[in-house]
């Protein structure tokens, strides 16, 4: 009696999907709408604790000058940091390349190897290998994968990555702007938009994590409630010893 296999599914028909983990812009534009709004309404309250009697202008100036320079940042940070990152991960795969062209059997060995490493058995593992390297540039792709946990064919972008940063540090950094920019001078507004703003990143987050909405979003905003606070508090010290 021989044993009957499920037959292998397309890939394309397999039902369930996770969340890109890996891609070139979950990260940046997550940490730059959080680094967005935490750092302006850190800035901007300390202006306001620095400068109590100057009325709204500085506070105004302060939060828009915070809003450019920090997307600017961002995004020259994150494309110089991706590109150093994908540039480096296309030289190691070079190099495994001309490993593969120069000594092809000790390479194929060596990915059997892995798979026994993995609980495939020996002869399967060899196969398995052989297979992979009757075309090279397969066989190039699994290396990378196997070896350096790269995927030739999903590196990230860099300039996705400097425009996401860019975009969402400054929808970030505008929120503890908007009360001022539509005329309201008490801080307020921009207080609660901005603790309102720091819950709802936090219990956003939570979707690609195992954590619960509420805990994210109290977690973000303490954190970035404190930082607001400690920033106000320095800046209405500094004020008072300027004045």
């Amino acid at each position: 009696m021989t044993d009957a296999y499920e037959p292998l599914p397309d890939p394309a028909d397999i039902g369930h999907e996770h969340p890109d983990v890996n891609g070139g812009w979950l990260r940046p534009a997550v940490f730059g709408a959080m680094d967005g709004l935490v750092s302006n309404f850190a800035l901007m309250m300390g202006v306001v604790g620095g400068t109590a009697e100057s009325g709204t202008r500085p506070v105004v100036l302060a939060g828009l000058a915070g809003m450019a320079a920090g997307a600017f940042s961002m995004a020259a940070g994150e494309y110089t940091s991706v590109a150093s990152q994908r540039e480096f991960a296309l030289a190691q795969v070079e190099v495994e390349r001309n490993e593969i062209l120069r000594n092809e059997p000790a390479e194929e060995a060596e990915l059997a190897a892995m798979f026994v490493a993995k609980g495939v058995n020996e002869d399967v593992a060899r196969e398995m290998a052989r297979e992979i390297h009757v075309d090279p540039e397969r066989a190039l792709r699994v290396h990378a994968r196997e070896e350096l946990g790269v995927d030739t064919d999903d590196l990230a972008s860099p300039m996705l990555a400097a425009v996401s940063s860019f975009v969402s540090f400054a929808i970030g950094a505008l929120i503890p702007l908007l009360s001022y920019l539509v005329g309201l001078e008490t801080a307020w507004p921009a207080i609660g938009l901005s603790l309102l703003g720091l819950f709802g990143c936090g219990a956003l987050v939570t979707r690609v994590t195992a954590r619960t909405w509420w805990y994210g979003g109290i977690r973000q905003l303490l954190l970035g409630g404190a930082a607001a606070g400690l920033t106000y508090l320095v800046g209405e010290a500094v004020g008072a010893s300027l004045g």
